[in-house]
């Protein structure tokens, strides 16, 4: 089987190493890669959809499989199938649900899934207006696609009213803020469910837990994740079963009824409110570092996973999870979030215990190779990822390979699990 994986990041890469180890796998391919992908397989470096698609049937490639949003948003599902090619993916219309927050908020409130009380709107004097109608704090959003970083959650009013006025006048997000969300705040907590979707039928993977704060303790800015772990403790049989009775099934009818039946990743960003989930945000992909934590927790075939979620056969897969917990540490570059950092070369020093070797493993995403040598290039370098029995077993596992991980500036933090270990 030859597979093609659209991305450059740690989620790809780490699609690709469990692919990787698999037998059936003759040949990967990414679309473009980075610096460490191509110990897995070969980067392609091109860009354009259509020139993609005739590589990937001249290669003779079985399935393609679409890490990021960007390019879910902008339409390769679309063209890949119009070639011919199967593609595990939402098409362009589907990834409306990801693509712009004003119509997934309409989405939800046409087929009733519980959501937020919200207005969307391009106009700030009715912003403003219903901002004051709310308690606080209160959440703003871009409609568009703003790398997990367009939402402000205000403290006051005025914080509000000043991130709807410079999100609708472009200086926050350019165009992708030109219309907002305003909605109000859910006090609970959140959880992040997976569901691998063939437009009607579905798999849940386990719930995940994502720290998206840079610092320890949920301190400083928003950052694209410094962490993950699953499964979480926080859901049980019963909130599985709410999630699947009123969020996943009524979603995958609701988007078969519209027109756009939704296949690939269902990313259900959820809030837990007095034990009931209410929808927070979709995305259309897997999130990172949800993903590098839930491929090694998926005993069965990912290839089969994915094949028969685009080729419409799920219900035909038996999935199995391991008995196991994953823990992910995000290391990142010395001036993340807030500016580029130079290249430095990246040593990892051999595990020296047994237990470590067996357990944990490294994914890399922002990192280009030179000479054979892998160099930190910025953003979210790598994951350290550690495997246990428990969830205190797979962070002290992933903490320990980090201290075999050297580059200059490196940062990460200390507490990835800690609400779990509370």
């Amino acid at each position: 089987m030859k597979i093609l994986i659209v991305g450059s990041g740690g989620r790809e890469y780490s699609i690709g190493l469990a692919l990787h180890k698999e037998e059936k796998i003759k040949k990967l391919y990414f679309a473009p890669g980075n610096g460490a992908t191509d110990n897995l397989g070969e980067n392609v470096a091109i860009k354009d959809f259509e020139e993609l698609a005739t590589f990937a049937k001249t290669q003779e490639i079985d399935l393609t499989i679409v890490g990021p949003e960007v390019p879910l948003v902008d339409g390769i599902v679309d063209v890949f199938k119009k070639h011919g090619l199967t593609i595990f993916g939402p098409s362009k219309a589907a990834a409306r649900l990801e693509g712009s927050k004003i119509f997934m908020k309409n989405f939800l409130a046409r087929h009733g899934i519980p959501t937020a009380k919200y207005i969307q709107t391009k106009n700030l004097e009715e912003a403003n207006t219903f901002i004051d109608s709310l308690s606080l704090p209160i959440v703003v959003k871009a409609d568009g696609l703003c790398a997990g970083k367009g939402v402000i959650i205000a403290k006051t009013y005025e914080e509000a009213k000043s991130a709807a006025q410079e999100m609708l006048s472009g200086e926050s997000f350019g165009d992708a803020g030109t219309s907002i969300v305003v909605e109000e705040f859910l006090d609970g907590y959140e959880l992040s469910v997976f569901a691998i979707c063939d437009g009607k039928d579905y798999k849940v993977l386990p719930a995940a837990q994502d720290h998206k704060r840079l610092l320890d303790n949920d301190e400083g800015p928003n950052t694209g994740g410094m962490g993950a772990y699953a499964p979480t403790p926080l859901i049980d049989e019963e909130l599985y079963n709410k999630v699947a009775q009123r969020v996943v099934k009524p979603t995958l009818a609701g988007m078969e009824a519209e027109g756009n039946p939704f296949e690939g990743v269902l990313f259900i960003g959820l809030m837990i409110v007095k034990g009931e989930p209410i929808v927070l945000e979709y995305n259309v992909r897997f999130g990172d570092p949800e993903c590098e934590i839930l491929m090694p927790l998926i005993e069965s075939s990912v290839s089969d996973l994915f094949y028969k979620a685009a080729t419409k056969d799920l219900s035909n897969l038996d999935i199995k999870i391991k008995d196991k917990f994953a823990v992910g540490i995000v290391m990142a570059s010395e001036n993340y979030p807030y500016s580029n950092s130079k290249p430095s070369e990246i040593l990892i020093s051999e595990a020296l215990e047994d237990e470590i070797k067996e357990h944990t493993h490294i994914s890399f995403a922002g990192v280009s190779k030179e000479e054979e040598k892998l160099f930190a290039t910025g953003g979210r370098v790598l994951l350290c990822i550690g495997v246990g029995d428990s969830i205190k077993q797979a962070r002290d596992r992933a903490y320990k390979r980090c201290g075999d991980v050297h580059f200059a500036g490196k940062k990460f933090r200390s507490d990835i699990a800690y609400q779990a270990l509370k």
